[in-house]
């Protein structure tokens, strides 16, 4: 009898940790937690990007074991919410409340980590999205005030330009991007003792850019397109626009910023890195 009841017991344990040993990741305690602020009402372009990034990050998360939560509503960026994440992404604009301002730059200056993309950086006076944040635009991305950009949304040939840091780790040395609508900024990044540019757009990439308009089209000159503040956990990246189908009217999709294998990496090494982060 005791026999048995050893057998019956050995193979209870057995099944509970070949259960275990199938759960899902998502099912284990995670590593990291996201959380993705975004307004997605504006442009199509970056509105196609957020419906691309969701699924993409939370594929991403199941396979890396992070969560990825998002949300639209810009109050919650307070610290008591903030508290929960140890990443925030801005995917496509930014806060505007100078209490959402100051909870960001608190949680910032505290150890959290932060991805922005494309329009998460743009300032421009006058705007909708004016230069009236001083701390974000100079001194955290660096970057300053929003001049022009390329079009229509093209591939470039990107550089990798600190070959050593962790999110370019397993990149070659140039690397075809997927299709965005490029931003040139007003302060030059590479003066800027803070900042470590991560990728720029190569010279083999010239013209970039169909126009219609000559200025929308590059032809020469250094333009970043990733980079980080050294004083903070943080990546700025410039992908985050597709391609739509704006001159016939069906706001259709035309190209895609996920699926291209080199960029993905790019990206999903910078979430892990970002994930590294240990808030004071």
């Amino acid at each position: 009898m005791i026999s048995f009841r050893f057998k019956k017991l050995s193979n209870l344990l057995v099944f509970i940790l070949l259960t275990l040993g199938a759960m899902p990741v998502q099912a284990q305690k995670a590593k990291f937690h996201v959380i993705a602020f975004f307004t997605g009402k504006q442009d199509q372009a970056h509105i196609s990007y957020i419906q691309e990034a969701h699924p993409w990050f939370q594929k991403m998360g199941a396979k890396y074991n992070f969560t990825y939560d998002t949300t639209t509503n810009w109050s919650n960026l307070n610290t008591a919410f903030l508290s929960r994440y140890q990443v925030v992404i801005f995917l496509d604009t930014r806060p505007e409340a100078p209490e959402q301002r100051e909870a960001f730059q608190k949680y910032m200056e505290n150890g959290g980590a932060w991805l922005g993309c494309h329009f998460a950086g743009f300032a421009l006076t006058p705007s909708a999205y004016p230069q009236n944040w001083d701390w974000y635009h100079n001194v955290f991305l660096g970057a300053g005030s929003y001049v022009s950009n390329t079009w229509r949304p093209v591939s470039a040939i990107l550089r990798v330009e600190a070959p050593k840091h962790p999110v370019t780790k397993g990149l070659p040395a140039t690397f075809k991007s997927s299709p965005s609508e490029w931003y040139r900024w007003s302060n030059d990044l590479r003066t800027n003792p803070d900042i470590t540019i991560l990728l720029s757009v190569d010279s083999t990439s010239f013209p970039l850019g169909t126009g219609p308009k000559p200025h929308e089209i590059w032809h020469s000159g250094y333009y970043p397109i990733a980079w980080t503040n050294k004083k903070y956990k943080m990546v700025y990246m410039n992908m985050g626009h597709n391609d739509i189908d704006y001159e016939h009217h069906t706001n259709e999709t035309l190209s895609h910023t996920f699926g291209n294998e080199l960029q993905d990496k790019f990206i999903i090494n910078t979430i892990l890195w970002l994930g590294e982060a240990k808030k004071k």
